[in-house]
């Protein structure tokens, strides 16, 4: 094996107890970080990068998962930095979790648009949150994945022990009309108000405080995007992107907003130790990737490899999250897995809730983590700008 990852497994070993014996049939070389498996020859032109978990590697569990509520566009937190609401969203999480600051020993953050926040914003998140300084940081940036995306590269390292007129492309593709688009974008507002209602979306919310001068803090408890809508505009409202015979808008599309997610990973060895309870455990990730303009598909090529390298059929999943960039996405994605819509997004999504895309992909994941029940799969897939795409099962304690 290379020198260099020799070292880096030394490094990590000091940490992590390694049996390198165990690692991947025998072998300790950079194929224990990814799996690759053969596309079928129909999608020659698809790249994909899958993970499972394996007997041999450290199960990796899920032990908190909090978010902030949502902000509206140019709503309560649009004078908020990122950094500081991904600190109260590290905060919650670490202190739902119950473990002291010092046993977190990395912090991964998603942030896309990164213009203003300074140098290293994970780290100034983590720092934010009361870690302690020598808390390595590192800041992901996939477009949409990105929550999702922090979250596979934090399993990897427990394991191992160390956009608008593509969504017209993909409607027409996929023979999705203006009025299947509208009618899921308002039963995504009804489920999203629905759970609110129900208090199941209060469950992963940790309130954010906005100092106010010369006057009280303003607490935000909830998200503010699923009360905006009006649902007799929905039909009236001009195509965005393709003036002649669009069928995106202003209402099937997700919004602009501000928040923040973080979980809590650690392995299953060390939640014993810890005396923590796991809520869920990853089973199994992938990436994928497709031509630029087919983007809101890409999930669709990243789950069946989650599923093969997990041996888990379709049939078997409980709940499904797949954001909605836009409502073609969803209905594209059920439609290509051939999937039950009433297990999609049950609780709403990003078109009424609010699609910060440094969150989302994390945000979805939690959401799963406080709603299966004992046993049940979860299985999550966010598209992103550029063409690619990522997925994670898991599973309920």
């Amino acid at each position: 094996m290379d020198a260099t990852i020799t070292n880096a497994f030394q490094l990590y070993s000091d940490v992590i107890p390694l049996d390198f014996k165990q690692i991947y049939n025998g072998t300790a070389d950079i194929m224990i970080l990814f799996k690759f498996l053969n596309l079928p020859l129909q999608a020659h032109k698809y790249l994909s990068r899958t993970y499972s978990t394996r007997p041999s590697l450290n199960e990796v569990v899920i032990v908190s998962a909090v978010r902030t509520p949502m902000g509206s566009f140019k709503g309560s937190f649009s004078t908020v930095p990122a950094t500081k609401l991904g600190s109260i969203a590290i905060k919650g999480a670490v202190e739902k979790a119950g473990i002291p600051v010092e046993e977190v020993k990395e912090v991964y953050m998603g942030n896309v648009l990164q213009a203003g926040e300074g140098q290293a914003p994970t780290r100034q998140a983590l720092l934010g949150a009361g870690l302690p300084l020598s808390t390595p940081a590192t800041t992901i940036n996939k477009v949409c994945a990105s929550g999702m995306k922090s979250i596979m590269m934090a399993a990897q390292s427990l394991m191992c022990g160390h956009q608008g007129s593509c969504a017209e492309n993909t409607a027409k593709n996929s023979g999705i009309s203006r009025e299947e688009q509208d009618a899921f974008a308002i039963n995504s507002y009804s489920r999203s108000k629905a759970a609110w209602e129900s208090g199941i979306l209060a469950k992963e919310v940790v309130p954010v405080s906005i100092p106010q001068k010369g006057k009280p803090d303003i607490i935000v408890k909830e998200d503010e995007e699923y009360k905006k809508v009006d649902f007799s505009k929905v039909p009236k409202l001009r195509a965005v992107f393709q003036k002649e015979n669009g069928t995106v808008t202003a209402a099937n599309a997700s919004t602009l907003n501000d928040g923040a997610a973080a979980l809590v990973l650690m392995t299953a060895d060390a939640a014993k130790r810890l005396n923590v309870t796991p809520l869920a455990k990853i089973v199994a990730f992938a990436d994928a990737a497709v031509a630029p303009i087919d983007f809101p598909i890409a999930p669709a090529f990243a789950v069946p490899k989650v599923l093969k390298a997990a041996g888990v059929k379709k049939e078997d999943i409980a709940m499904w999250e797949i954001n909605e960039a836009f409502s073609v996405v969803v209905l594209a994605n059920i439609k290509m897995l051939d999937i039950d819509p009433d297990k999609v997004n049950i609780n709403g999504g990003a078109v009424s809730l609010g699609h910060p895309i440094g969150m989302s992909g994390a945000r979805i994941v939690g959401h799963m983590v406080h709603n299966l029940k004992s046993g049940q799969y979860g299985l999550a897939g966010i598209c992103n700008g550029g063409g690619g795409a990522s997925s994670i099962l898991i599973q309920k304690y």
